[in-house]
């Protein structure tokens, strides 16, 4: 039996962020939630509000076998704009916020070390947060796949950041597509 990891990420709407995870070859799941704030078992209509301090997030559970960490990473600063602060595209308010939630210190290094390489592709300085993983809260039930069952026209994902990962994530049906410089 594999020992599967954790990871948890928030790149603004959770629709698209947990589409481009669940894509990845390594991947075994990956739900839309809430984490990094206040209020316990929060619902979107609380999250909405900014007052609970929930980020919508993406918990993503992966083998480390077959994708690393690493490789994951490099798709979160591919799938966003880490250079607005609460904000992706028309979303907006603080559950929107770039961030990264680690569960131990090797992800912490790991993260911290992407975004600083990421940065030197970019001309606005990052502001993703690189946290400690607090509780993850599903969301509800109609924001899983949200985007496998209503179609991608739903959730239009802000153009990637230009990063040049180190090492590019596997994924099902394709390349991931970025922009580079």
């Amino acid at each position: 039996m594999r020992l599967m990891q954790k990871a948890t990420f928030a790149a603004g709407c959770f629709w698209g962020v947990e589409h481009s995870f669940r894509e990845v070859e390594g991947v075994s799941d990956a739900v839309s939630g809430y984490t990094g704030g206040t209020a316990e078992n929060p619902t979107y209509k609380q999250v909405c509000t900014g007052k609970t301090g929930h980020a919508e997030a993406v918990e993503v559970t992966f083998d480390p076998d077959a994708v690393s960490y690493e490789q994951l990473l490099a798709l979160f600063w591919s799938i966003h704009n880490p250079t607005t602060r609460d904000r992706q595209g028309w979303d907006i308010g603080s559950q929107y916020r770039s961030a990264i939630f680690f569960h131990s210190d090797e992800q912490r290094q790991a993260a911290e070390a992407s975004r600083d390489a990421a940065q030197t592709h970019l001309g606005k300085p990052i502001v993703t947060e690189i946290v400690p993983a607090t509780t993850f809260w599903p969301a509800e039930d109609y924001h899983q796949r949200y985007v496998e069952k209503n179609g991608r026209a739903v959730c239009k994902i802000a153009a990637p950041a230009p990063v040049e990962p180190a090492a590019e994530p596997a994924k099902r049906g394709g390349l991931i597509g970025r922009l580079v410089g």
